[in-house]
């Protein structure tokens, strides 16, 4: 896997991986994997599973949407903290206007222009639940279904299956998708996706966890400090389509291939980030992204093998969410997201990678999410 090498330069502590015990005095944690139920929905029972690795590290994941409640990882001075924004129950996440916290998102996750697209010569209408565009699947897409889970081997990977049957939310054929959650002994959440289906349709699979490294420490993630190899970006207009170009991102505020404070140019794009960046071309997995937050020493490393990487910095969070862990107000800013993807609106966009999936063939994304600690 290629590494960003000017990450280890900036601090002169360097990156280190985080164990449970900062005195050395303390036994190492059990691998485990457990189970507990979080609600119901619909008649269906919802499951939280709880990932725990040797070091302490704890992942918990829903088998409503996939959902990521937590991901709780030590700070610079050990004391754990979850790392990602959620809510206290079940409620929340049904509630109306939940932005996707921690979901899979699917079946086409971002924008396509004007609810529709052609493929193979018909034309296929989906929900305009976003300014005429249509928005991470519909109106019921991949995050607010409920998956079959299936614990795996090991102890520490979870296995969540779902079929969109033809036609659900207007896209074609029978799509059967899987996605393995597997925290790792080296302190990282990997997530691998696959996907068949009986009928070319668009697919588009990512997780839409919001990160705030500082735990609840910070109010916004504006000190956040992000490096992305990432030459380009897909500029946007006033809807967030993307208008067909890949601009460079030299001499602009969208320009992180050296580390940037996230505040510290976001005045200068309107609406704040919302955009995606083209990834460096690559074989295989490439780590591409680093966050960092000085206030709790925490940094997170992301790889994928996807094309490109959605920035979203938290633009439309205002306050008003409901059934918010630990009673926390999510402003504006309060978490920002690193949505591995195939570019938006690709269906509609040729000169973009193709994001068409066709019988026979086998869509697989991979994305990994590292975590550490920077002394």
């Amino acid at each position: 896997m290629k590494k960003l090498s000017t990450l280890m330069a900036l601090s002169t502590g360097g990156i280190m991986a985080f164990t449970a015990c900062g005195d050395g005095g303390q036994k190492a944690a059990a691998v485990s994997l457990t189970s507990s139920k979080y609600g119901e929905t619909g008649g269906a029972e919802v499951t939280q599973y709880t990932l725990t690795n040797a070091n302490g590290m704890i992942v918990k994941v829903l088998n409503y949407g996939g959902v990521i409640t937590d991901i709780i990882t030590p700070d610079k001075n050990g004391a754990p903290g979850n790392v990602v924004l959620s809510f206290d129950s079940l409620s929340g996440y049904l509630q109306p206007g939940n932005p996707y916290f921690g979901t899979l998102v699917g079946r086409y996750a971002n924008r396509i222009a004007k609810a529709q697209f052609s493929l193979d010569s018909v034309t296929y209408k989906l929900a305009a639940n976003n300014n005429g565009n249509t928005l991470h699947g519909g109106i019921k897409g991949f995050d607010k279904v409920i998956w079959k889970a299936t614990p795996q081997p090991g102890d520490s990977s979870i296995l969540l299956e779902y079929r969109s049957a033809d036609g659900e939310e207007g896209y074609p054929g029978n799509l059967d998708v899987k996605v393995v959650y597997t925290l790792t002994a080296d302190n990282a959440l990997q997530i691998d996706y696959t996907a068949t289906t009986d009928k070319a349709t668009p697919v588009n699979l990512t997780n839409h966890s919001y990160f705030n490294l500082s735990a609840g420490q910070s109010q916004d993630i504006l000190g956040h400090e992000l490096q992305l190899r990432a030459p380009r970006y897909t500029p946007v207009d006033e809807t967030l389509i993307p208008v067909g170009r890949l601009d460079s991102v030299a001499g602009t505020p969208m320009d992180f291939t050296t580390p940037h404070k996230v505040g510290e140019r976001i005045s200068q794009v309107q609406g704040g980030y919302d955009h995606n960046w083209v990834l460096e071309e690559g074989e295989g997995l490439q780590e591409f992204g680093m966050l960092y937050d000085s206030v709790s020493g925490r940094v997170m490393t992301v790889a994928t093998t996807e094309p490109g990487v959605q920035f979203y910095s938290g633009n439309f969070l205002d306050g008003s969410l409901s059934n918010t862990r630990n009673k926390a107000v999510y402003g504006k800013h309060a978490g920002m997201c690193l949505e591995t993807q195939h570019f938006p609106d690709s269906p509609n966009q040729p000169s973009f990678p193709s994001a068409i999936l066709r019988p026979g063939e086998t869509y697989k994304q991979t994305t990994v999410y590292k975590f550490g600690v920077r002394k």
